[in-house]
């Protein structure tokens, strides 16, 4: 295989190469090459990257809670556990849901059971200090729905602190106003094995007795205020929890059995084998209690095959550990194929890659989306190594893009048939959800289990952007993809802020949105003249800070004025020139030149870059993540097209020739 250089001298041209290498440019070739390598050495032997996905405390210190609550307590990885929450307990006495954000109740909460659980003396200085904390906040007792749920499960408080949440609700019918089907992928495979262990009332074995009742300002047996009103609505559904509740006990055995049965069934299907359920830790981690409950042995293949997808989430240092919510190698590898194929110079490895892709391509295979569109074709990928019930259509249009720019006939099928899909899923509004179509029974985020208002999957303009770019492949050639097309930037552009923005429901936050949308316009060739772009450019411009780079804290999904606060980083950077050029920025554009010379200056020796803060939430204002690779190919994209910017730019003026 040739090297990256030859390569990059071929796919140029060996006089628009010779050019490059004199340009003023030097120091971006330089980047753009380490960064590049970088990318290189991190890939897979099988072809694929995969890069490390870190959320909150919440996640290691609930790993810690399921060893207790399973009685399968592994000592040497418990203490790298600790090690790890320990170390990320911050000033305010707790732990935020994301770098540098405010002590969050329910994380600290379930950090400090964990640290107790793992054996740190309440007396102890960090433990004063969390504890103090949590007490000056109302105590345990204003825990969020699932931190309550995790100390009813320990006894720690009773059973009508959490919601009424029978098992019978698998038996309602699709047409009834509650149905897991009305409720997105995340939240029924969270829900379903929790039905079961909440109408069981399960308990944890908890060996050592560890309880935390000092984190309560009232005894919880006296407590009267676990469910405040949220809304008029809201009032209603607490009035029906009660009266349900009050029901329960009315309920013929024979009813609940079958719906333990069904509810055992229909998680069991979806087990997924190395995967897990749903792919996503809290899921696994109920499937896996769930198997216990319903008395399914240790060694059972059920419960070996779930504890190993569990194991597979660990990351797992030499004094430290922590457990990720999911693995993201699809993702990241679209991602890195599109930033590669900007780069340019090694076509073959991301060939290799999206080969690797294309193996993963679901099609027949069986999954929810079914249920609202039974006579569709499968097409889609999912977002991590093995999730079939659960393809994505972020990653389906990620992956397609990077096929697309790809010189191989191969991926034609492939694409077509992702396209086919795609179309399929559209919403009624025009936009496209991540999981699911028409998902948006707003009336559900109302009901007591949903205080995290994360209970559903409605279209969001950031999917939306990127299955526009793959329903435009074929939107001159089959007229029923150009008025989904044309459908979709309707919403797209419905959704424009007013400032100019579009908010960014799976990346960190307004610059994730608008990178994702004016990328998106540039592929279906909506002009840099339009005055949607206009207003985007214009916006992206104003929040460029004077260090040359741009950055958002993830406080802009409770006040989008605190964007403009936050300090620089190279992936939120990145979005930003990204979206410029995109918007047909040229390349004397000052606020590229600023923002490149930015990325440069904060690269490693390493060709790498590394921000702190989180790159995404998992649930905007519940649950944020921190992915790794984003300090990686997102950098490396941005500055590798404004290299090539730069040099088609010189070449335009001083080049002879083609």
């Amino acid at each position: 295989m040739l090297d990256g250089i030859t390569q990059l001298e071929s796919s140029l041209g060996a006089e628009r190469y010779d050019v490059l290498q004199s340009l003023e440019t030097e120091t971006l070739v330089g980047a753009v090459r380490a960064a590049q390598q970088a990318m290189l050495t991190s890939q897979h032997a099988d072809g694929y990257w995969s890069f490390e996905l870190e959320a909150d405390c919440t996640i290691p210190a609930e790993y810690i809670l399921m060893m207790h609550f399973m009685g399968e307590i592994e000592a040497k990885l418990q203490a790298k556990l600790a090690n790890y929450i320990r170390a990320h307990q911050t000033a305010h006495g707790g732990w935020p849901l994301y770098h540098d954000g405010d002590l969050d109740l329910s994380c600290t909460i379930k950090a400090y059971y964990a640290l107790k659980l793992a054996g740190d003396r309440p007396q102890a200085p960090h433990m004063v200090r969390a504890r103090q904390a949590i007490l000056a906040r109302g105590g345990a007792a204003h825990a969020n729905v699932f931190t309550r749920i995790a100390l009813a499960f320990f006894g720690q408080l009773p059973w009508r602190a959490v919601p009424f949440m029978p098992v019978e609700i698998v038996l309602l019918p699709r047409w009834f106003p509650f149905h897991i089907d009305k409720i997105s992928y995340w939240s029924r495979t969270v829900m379903v094995p929790l039905l079961i262990l909440c109408s069981l009332k399960a308990r944890a074995k908890n060996p050592l007795g560890v309880g935390v009742q000092e984190l309560f300002t009232t005894p919880p047996e006296e407590e009267t205020d676990y469910f405040p009103a949220r809304s008029r609505l809201n009032r209603l559904f607490l009035a029906l929890d009660r009266t349900g509740r009050w029901l329960e006990r009315l309920v013929p055995a024979s009813i609940r059995a079958r719906a333990i049965q069904r509810a055992e069934a229909w998680f069991i299907e979806r087990l997924n084998g190395r995967g897990g359920l749903g792919a996503i830790f809290p899921a696994m981690v109920n499937a896996y209690e769930a198997l216990a409950w319903l008395g399914y042995p240790a060694t059972h293949r059920y419960r070996v095959q779930a504890r190993e997808a569990l194991k597979e989430l660990l990351v797992v240092e030499d004094h430290s550990a922590y457990c990720q919510p999911c693995v993201s190698p699809v993702w990241d590898t679209a991602l890195t194929c599109l930033a590669l194929q900007e780069a340019r110079g090694h076509e073959q490895v991301v060939d290799r890659a999206l080969q690797w892709l294309r193996q993963r391509q679901l099609g027949a295979e069986p999954g929810d989306w079914r249920r609202n569109r039974l006579q569709a074709q499968g097409g889609g990928w999912p977002f991590q190594f093995y999730n079939s019930y659960y393809p994505d259509l972020d990653d389906t249009g990620a992956v397609a893009w990077a096929m697309l720019q790809s010189q191989s006939d191969d991926f034609d099928a492939p694409v077509r048939q992702a396209a086919a899909w795609v179309y399929c899923m559209q919403s009624r509004n025009g936009g496209f959800a991540a999981f699911d179509v028409d998902n948006t029974y707003y009336y559900l985020n109302e009901i007591p289990f949903a205080d995290h208002g994360a209970l559903l999957d409605p279209p969001t303009a950031d999917v939306s952007a990127r299955c526009a770019v793959v329903l435009h492949r074929f939107a001159a050639e089959d007229a029923r993809f150009g008025r989904a097309l044309q459908r979709c930037l309707d919403y797209l552009r419905a959704e424009q802020e007013p400032d100019g923005s579009w908010f960014g429901r799976w990346g960190t936050n307004y610059i994730y949105g608008t990178w994702s949308v004016l990328a998106a316009f540039e592929q279906v060739g909506v002009t840099p003249d339009d005055p949607a772009v206009r207003r985007a450019v214009q916006w992206l411009k104003g929040m460029q800070h004077s260090d040359g780079g741009w950055g958002e804290s993830n406080e802009s999904y409770f006040d989008a004025v605190t964007a403009r606060s936050f300090k620089s980083t190279a992936f939120q950077t990145a979005w930003a020139m990204l979206a410029l050029m995109a918007a047909g920025e040229g390349a004397d554009s000052l606020a590229l030149k600023r923002g490149a010379e930015y990325l440069m200056s904060t690269q490693l020796e390493t060709g790498l870059w590394r921000d702190e803060a989180f790159t995404a939430p998992g649930f905007p204002r519940v649950f944020y993540l921190k992915y790794h690779g984003y300090q990686r190919y997102f950098p490396l994209w941005a500055l590798a097209r404004y290299r090539n910017l730069r040099l088609e730019h010189y070449c335009q003026h001083s080049c002879a020739g083609p």
